[in-house]
């Protein structure tokens, strides 16, 4: 089978195209064909090998070289073997570990979920990393709640924006003035202006500060928490040596000195994503929630959409797909 393969820390050019052989399931596994796969700020922190702090800790990326040859955490495709849950020809997607850039992919049964199936395999594919991100981060709203998402118009922010509309809270939303018509189309109320206007010198006061962009430190956005409110760490500026994991550690452990709740949405901490994944498809065939995709690659094009996704300039989603027919 034909994947692109990972042997260096580098750019995207750096990745190689390689034939290599098509994997064959072990107990509790089954073949999925690839048919749509997507690129996220996490594939390309294992691709640079950025921040060089995590190449230290335990189950980062190795120190010298990567500990993986094929990268991709979203997949969307069709079972090709039999398990005990799932049949040949099913339709299912998933957040995997890695290995979802490749025309077949071995997966634990126990991490797939069915498909919604008012979706094609390319938006089901926008969907696992981004979507179980926001609604991990959003556990804590409720119907009622005011919540503010800082980096609104990128792949987790726009399924948050969605997600807490969906949960009866009241959004507003920070991001560029150019993405601010595709907030407000999402269910954001006010849209702040990251460029023009400081968001938590606005007055006004939050349930839940979903923190995204990483643009204002937790000390100035205890400024516009509601009394029991909750600051969430997902992301932060991307950097070279500590950043974003250096913001998010800051933001955690200024929460003690702040006395605010402080906590981490991470999705590949996750225990249940298969039921996360299923609760999603039931927002998404509810159509409380519908994947925003700014560009589409062939597989062949995989490399391009690791630069153009590393760039930051995506609105929703960057998403892959392999061609298959069916």
């Amino acid at each position: 089978m034909k994947a692109l393969v990972q042997r260096a820390y580098g750019p995207p050019d750096t990745l190689t195209w390689e034939d290599v052989p098509e994997p064959v399931p072990r107990d509790g596994e089954v073949l999925v064909r690839v048919h749509a796969t997507s690129v996220n700020p996490y594939d390309w922190h294992f691709l640079r090998g950025e921040p060089y702090v995590a190449r230290l800790m335990t189950g980062g990326f190795g120190l010298r070289r990567p500990p993986v040859g094929v990268l991709g955490c979203d997949l969307a495709g069709r079972v090709e073997t039999a398990g005990t849950r799932f049949a040949p020809g099913d339709d299912v997607y998933a957040l995997l570990p890695r290995g979802a850039h490749a025309e077949y992919v071995c997966v634990r049964e126990d991490l797939l979920a069915p498909m919604p199936a008012n979706l094609t395999h390319e938006q089901a594919a926008a969907m696992p990393m981004a979507a179980v991100t926001a609604l991990v981060a959003l556990r804590g709203a409720e119907a009622g709640h005011r919540v503010l998402v800082n980096g609104a118009s990128g792949g987790v922010g726009t399924f948050a924006v969605q997600l807490a509309k969906a949960l009866g809270a009241e959004v507003d939303a920070v991001c560029g003035a150019a993405n601010a018509g595709l907030a407000r189309s999402l269910g954001a109320g006010h849209v702040f202006d990251h460029r023009a206007e400081d968001f938590t010198r606005g007055g006004r006061r939050y349930d839940v500060v979903l923190d995204i962009a990483g643009s204002r430190s937790v000390f100035a956005c205890r400024r516009i928490l509601a009394r029991g409110g909750t600051f969430v760490a997902v992301g932060g500026p991307a950097g070279r040596w500590v950043q974003p994991a250096g913001h998010v550690f800051a933001a955690l452990a200024s929460g003690l000195l702040a006395r605010r709740r402080v906590v981490l949405a991470d999705a590949v901490a996750c225990r249940d994503k298969a039921a996360i994944l299923g609760e999603l498809a039931g927002l998404v065939e509810g159509g409380a929630v519908t994947p925003v995709i700014d560009r589409s690659y062939p597989f062949d094009d995989l490399r391009a959409a690791f630069a153009y996704s590393e760039a930051g300039h995506a609105k929703g989603k960057v998403v892959v797909t392999l061609g298959v027919p069916g």
